[in-house]
């Protein structure tokens, strides 16, 4: 087996991670960055509608109140003054880089209206914001000698859980089969998101979560997992993503009796409400039977109004998708939409250094995780819009610097043949398996009972059963059987890993969702509609004991904005 060393070792190749990786090797340190697949395409690049900052106003205190009000009040405050105040010089900083941003008439970079926020603070390239900010901070790590192991897939987490210490991670090429171990002083995951566990949704097909099955595996907790952002515009039938800079240009939401519906959801707001009010709207509006199209699933999204020009000039990409999946023009027809497994607000529990913790109170040594994967709360119960692609920006930056700072009194752990055994052996059973299982059926399995029992709506009784699918899907997933036996890119094989990471993850989601007997942000309980602070204004830690899932609690840091009700 080889054994690859470096200073630091950064798994996933986004925003975040690209960040992370740049401070690291500014530093002289010795950094690779591994991925599934060639960082441009990594997920970063499909936020579509822009990054937040408060260029425009006297200092950040609205946009920190904005994004404490649109996440339920169950973000840490200190962790979101960071994010707001790194805001502006965050956006300098990737223009300087040469990110091209849309600008206003009078030359200054443009801002757009994004839902649940006081003021357009949604600075934008046209609706490819996230590729224009990935191009250009890849050119920027590629320009540094940023070592880059792409088509590498990460199946384990080099740990010592008595130091609590990572020394670096075990990995599989994907174009030979090949297993080895990469050894660093310092590990920083940046993996992405969750929503891939739900039918509908606009994830890429790589954006599985694996790394936080990898924690979980080491006796690490997993944060606030209940909380998963559905968006409001997915594509009817498919989920690909219709970014919320339609409705921020204008775009109005229309049921089947032809009612702008939102007026009775958010009269001030609107379709710029906060996501998760959006997208209950529209669920409920189906559920009632006011659901268009041709099994009555769906809404209306209009943006006929706007004007040919104006979607060719802002919204470009969404025009295209509307063309090419539906074949509808979007200057002249409305467009059939429904919610869609989108964000996870949950994830990897970290300080505001990007530390991960083992616990609610102590942290790791050389562990660190920032993105979509990390849980620093900032989004609490539900993400604003454009906040996604700030966050990996501030914190993976502040990843990296964390990492400089740190490696000095970091002691390397050195890594021995014996220590992708775990990841060998796994690969190993799953091809000898001879069960009868097939593992795509599994994975449909898994994504529509979650869509059903645990998505925008829940209750008690629709997550008890998902607890009981999750537990036959997990005894049946031990008996499957691949039809592929061979080392160079085994597709069948790597699906099959990450179905069972995928396993994992939606066990948490589950059980802090029964936990959790209240409605905030994107988590609406049915048979609990009402938030409750005095007993559930606290972080979930979910820890996955022999199969068996264990819960703690932490409180939230609160700062200068109290909690209240959220209306919009």
């Amino acid at each position: 087996m080889n054994i690859y060393r470096y200073d630091a070792v950064i798994v996933g190749a986004g925003l975040a991670g690209l960040s992370a990786a740049i401070e690291i090797k500014k530093a002289g340190l010795k950094t690779c960055v591994i991925s599934k697949l060639h960082p441009l395409r990594s997920h970063s690049g499909a936020a579509q509608g822009g990054i937040n900052a408060a260029l425009n106003e006297a200092d950040a205190s609205l946009h920190e109140f904005d994004t404490i009000k649109g996440g339920d009040y169950l973000g840490d405050q200190d962790a979101i003054k960071t994010l707001c105040q790194k805001a502006p010089e965050t956006i300098r900083r990737l223009e300087k880089m040469g990110a091209v941003f849309s600008r206003a008439k009078n030359g200054s970079i443009a801002q757009r209206a994004f839902g649940g926020q006081s003021k357009p603070r949604a600075c934008y390239a046209k609706d490819r914001t996230g590729l224009t900010c990935l191009q250009t901070i890849y050119e920027q790590a590629d320009r540094l000698g940023v070592e880059f192991v792409n088509e590498w897939f990460v199946g384990d987490l080099l740990y010592d859980s008595f130091d609590r210490s990572a020394y670096g991670v075990a990995a599989m090429k994907l174009r030979t089969g090949e297993i080895a171990a990469f050894n660093a002083k310092a590990t920083l995951f940046a993996t992405g998101g969750y929503a891939r566990c739900y039918a509908v949704n606009s994830n890429a097909r790589a954006n599985t979560g694996d790394g936080l099955s990898l924690f979980l595996r080491k006796g690490l907790p997993l944060e606030d997992m209940e909380f998963v952002q559905f968006h409001p515009t997915g594509l009817a039938g498919s989920g690909i993503l219709i970014s919320e800079a339609a409705r921020g240009e204008g775009g109005r939401l229309y049921n089947a009796l032809d009612e702008r519906f939102m007026e009775r959801y958010a009269p001030q707001k609107l379709e710029l409400a906060p996501r998760d009010v959006v997208s209950r709207a529209i669920e409920r509006e189906i559920i009632e039977g006011r659901g268009v199209g041709e099994h009555k699933d769906a809404i209306w999204l209009d943006l006929t109004h706007i004007g040919r020009e104006m979607i060719a000039s802002k919204l470009p990409e969404l025009s295209d998708l509307a063309k090419t999946f539906l074949g509808l023009d979007m200057a002249c027809d409305r467009i059939p939409i429904r919610a869609t497994a989108h964000y996870s607000m949950g994830g990897v529990p970290t300080d505001n250094d990007c530390r991960v913790k083992a616990s609610p109170t102590l942290t790791t040594s050389g562990l660190y995780a920032a993105g979509e994967c990390a849980c620093v709360s900032v989004h609490g119960a539900n993400r604003l819009g454009a906040n996604s692609l700030l966050e990996a920006a501030v914190f993976g930056k502040i990843a990296g610097e964390t990492i400089v700072a740190d490696m000095p009194d970091l002691s390397p752990i050195g890594a021995g043949d014996h220590d992708a055994n775990i990841f060998f052996e796994e690969t190993r059973r799953l091809l000898r398996s001879s069960g009868a299982e097939n593992a795509a059926n599994l994975l449909a399995t898994l994504q529509n009972s979650m869509t059903q029992n645990a998505g925008v709506f829940r209750n008690r009784g629709s997550l008890e059963k998902q607890v009981e699918i999750i537990g036959d899907l997990r005894d049946r997933f031990s008996r499957i059987r691949l039809s592929d036996k061979s080392s160079v890119f085994n597709v069948e094989l790597q699906e099959a890993l990450e179905l069972g990471h995928m396993l994992d993850y939606s066990a948490l989601i589950v059980s802090g969702a029964l936990a959790r007997e209240e409605s905030r942000g994107a988590h609406y309980r049915e048979d609990f509609a009402i938030r409750d602070d005095e007993k559930f204004l606290r972080h979930a830690f979910g820890y996955l004991d022999g199969g068996k899932t264990r819960l703690e609690y932490a409180p939230v840091a609160i700062g200068d904005y109290k909690p209240e009700p959220r209306r919009y």
